[in-house]
């Protein structure tokens, strides 16, 4: 089963460099220490001779021997190496952790994916939904590439909504309702039967790191080893978690589950940056304890819309109602009277929380003014009577939270099932990764999901999948994969974690993308599938139904811009009355789409559509008419802007020796070392005086380059002429 041990003495603590020092002779089964002055000190203990880590090759050359000295007379442990060794190993089984296993997986990398229980795959602890403002875009985006999120939540849902469908697509957002523990299980049955995938418990402690600074494997809780070429890090909130409730508290990851606090302690010795965040989840309550009658109901879209691309994962279902309820006079009194006795306000919790997604008891201080704010109860499955209370996250303690829920309308009867808890820990800020979400410090290790400081299923969806493809790039020696913020919103939420010094919860908003005309959710298979063939996620089948799709989209383009009707015409008077616009001559079908208030309905209504067309088509038909003038402004502004910010910054400048950058600035470039000139534009502490120097120095070093070479050319062609005239003369 497994292969030779490592013989270690006392605690086995990895190191990033080997030390080729003899430690002592390996004989009979145990290790013995003797002093050595060629080691790196452990950041945990004092600097004595004796309290010092080392690390060198075994005699079989693979096993790898870690020495941590507590004490001379240190006893004997033992570490094992499994007897296969993956391609890539992903530590974590959330949304991020899926995500990335999945896409290693079926790019052909052998890969182990590590959970801490196999029952909470994909689990979604807090709200179960998916979607929303900005991210609904995610998803689509994710499932343009090969992934699985769109698909799970098209196949699980309890109700599907579209938001914001009074303004312009740009915004448009498709928010679903899942059912948790189906979701759940689909992710996990898709996990177990995808081919190279190995799914097994384990928490993962340490970080195995060879001398050229690669990762080589990593180190569970209980001593076993697996050899690996590239190790995805998703541990969501689980490193170093505390539940809060109160002033009582939890060493937990989430409610149930334990925490890891060893793996940060590895990730600290490795170099890396920590920082402390928090979050929260509300209660669950019994919907047979609730009275529906005075809450305002909320149903689902009757015109069922998807988050998938593909129709194969499209699944008609029943859908649940949510109800609306809201906070009362008495709710914020509860609050403000009792604001000492939660972990924020009490003083015992300084990590900071979601912008966005405030407690409740943020929303009764930071809007004071306001009397009432919303509350949603939304069903958490088709198989349990549990509600999540959107909106009224808090860290009361328990005795008073169910006091909290009867202040609210319809809710002065129901039975608490579960009690909200807040929970603060570990992440790595994310500027220490590279957008391909490598990091920096270590080759072949990647961070991806809540541990890179974000919120929510969706962002962590976005960063797994790319993640994945770049571990899977790694072992087959492949270019890595980098979306631009102009190609996407995962690139627009990549560049800004990797290039913004965040210290709160990022969520992903529409506002942050500049170019969301483009960005559209509708769009996402035309920006990103070929994207996704290219690197081998997409399958034939998917890839016909795409080119089919684009097919129809042109040509019905081509045919409404192409066919014109009289002013006389039947539908052009009905376009007079329904736009309220004048129509004096011929016009085409493509500039009655453009009129306001008409729809591609109309031109079925009146035989000119195309029946042949799925609703999704037609609506892509509609909008890329009736934007086209403000895509095409968009389109020529992103083009402009490309060009400058793509230009790339050598690894090796030393911005200390440019004298013209602010010392603010060359302090922010040398920390975060951007890549492009668009990436160091978007730094904090980085101005457009800044960036002009930038690219003066840069034009300036080109040239004295050009000039170098210029001259070595000159000389060597000068010589040979020199040597044949020479020649001739002898």
């Amino acid at each position: 089963m497994a292969k030779p041990p490592q013989q270690v003495c006392g605690r086995a603590v990895p190191v990033r460099v080997a030390v080729r020092a003899a430690h002592g002779h390996l004989k009979n089964g145990s290790f013995k220490c003797v002093p050595c002055t060629r080691h790196t000190p452990t950041l945990s203990g004092p600097s004595s001779p004796y309290n010092r880590q080392c690390l060198r090759r075994s005699s079989d050359g693979r096993s790898t021997i870690q020495v941590h000295c507590a004490s001379r007379d240190a006893g004997t442990s033992q570490v094992y190496w499994h007897d296969e060794d993956y391609d890539v190993v992903v530590v974590g089984a959330g949304h991020a952790g899926c995500e990335a296993a999945l896409a290693s997986a079926r790019l052909g990398a052998k890969t182990l994916l590590l959970t801490m229980t196999l029952d909470k795959i994909a689990w979604q602890p807090c709200n179960p939904a998916v979607g929303g403002p900005a991210k609904s875009q995610l998803v689509h985006e994710v499932d343009a590439l090969g992934g699985e999120i769109g698909k799970a939540t098209d196949a699980c849902y309890l109700q599907k909504r579209v938001l914001n469908r009074s303004k312009g697509p740009a915004v448009w957002a498709l928010r679903a309702q899942t059912d948790k523990l189906e979701y759940s299980s689909y992710m996990r049955n898709v996990l177990q039967n995808t081919k190279g995938l190995h799914v097994r418990e384990g928490m993962v402690v340490d970080l195995q790191v060879d001398s050229n600074e690669s990762i080589c494997g990593v180190t569970t809780h209980f001593g076993l080893s697996y050899r690996c070429k590239a190790a995805i890090l998703t541990t969501g909130t689980f490193m170093r978690g505390q539940i809060w409730v109160g002033k009582s508290s939890l060493s937990s990851g989430r409610a149930g589950e334990s925490a890891c606090t060893e793996l940060t302690e590895s990730l600290m010795r490795l170099g890396f940056e920590t920082g402390r965040l928090k979050t929260g989840t509300p209660a669950r309550i019994d919907k047979r304890t609730v009275d529906f009658s005075g809450m305002e109901e909320q149903p689902g879209d009757e015109d069922v819309r998807w988050f998938s691309f593909d129709s194969r994962a499209h699944k008609l279902r029943d859908q649940v109602s949510c109800w609306l309820t809201h906070t009362t006079p008495e709710t914020h009194r509860l609050l403000r009277e009792n604001l000492h006795e939660t972990p924020i306000y009490g003083g015992w919790v300084d990590s900071v929380g979601p912008r966005y997604c405030p407690s409740i008891e943020d929303k009764i201080v930071r809007f004071a003014d306001k009397d009432s704010h919303q509350i949603f109860l939304e069903p958490e499955s088709r198989s349990t009577p549990e509600l999540y209370v959107q909106g009224l996250s808090t860290g009361l303690p328990e005795r008073l939270q169910l006091s909290l829920l009867r202040t609210l309308p319809g809710l002065e009867r129901c039975t608490m099932m579960r009690p909200a808890y807040a929970v603060d820990y570990d992440y790595l800020p994310a500027h220490q990764c590279h957008s391909t979400l490598e990091t920096k410090k270590i080759s072949g290790l990647f961070f991806s999901g809540q541990l890179n400081g974000t919120t929510g299923y969706e962002e962590a969806a976005a960063q797994g999948i790319i993640a994945g493809i770049n571990a899977y790039n790694i072992v087959a020696e492949k270019k890595h994969l980098a979306l631009s913020r102009e190609s996407s919103y995962i690139g627009t939420l990549i560049d800004d974690l990797v290039t913004k010094d965040l210290r709160e919860p990022y969520r992903m908003l529409t506002s942050r993308s500049e170019y969301r005309l483009l960005l559209r959710g509708d769009n996402a298979d035309k920006r990103l599938t070929p994207i996704g063939r290219a690197v081998g996620l997409i399958d034939d089948s998917h890839w016909s139904c795409y080119e089919n799709k684009m097919n129809s989209i042109a040509r019905e383009m081509e045919k409404l811009s192409s066919t014109r009707v009289r002013e006389t015409s039947p539908i052009s008077q009905e376009v007079e009355k329904i736009s309220d616009q004048k129509i004096s001559q011929m016009i085409s079908l493509a500039e009655i789409l453009k009129r306001p208030h008409i729809h591609y309905d109309l031109l079925d209504a009146f035989g000119y559509g195309d029946s042949s067309l799925t609703e999704s088509e037609k609506e892509a038909v509609e909008i890329e008419l009736k934007y086209s003038g403000f895509i095409k402004r968009q389109e020529k502004q992103l083009a402009s802007v490309a060009s400058k910010h793509a230009k790339k910054i050598p690894e090796d400048i030393d911005y200390d020796a440019i004298g013209t950058l602010s010392k603010e600035a060359r302090e922010k470039l040398e920390k975060m070392r951007p890549s492009t000139i668009g990436q160091a534009a978007r730094l904090g502490g980085v101005n457009p005086a800044d960036i002009s120097n930038l690219l003066i120095h840069l034009e300036s070093e080109r040239r004295k380059r050009s000039r170098e070479e210029g001259r070595t050319h000159i000389t060597k062609k000068q010589a040979r002429k020199m040597f044949i005239i020479t020649k001739q003369n002898a």
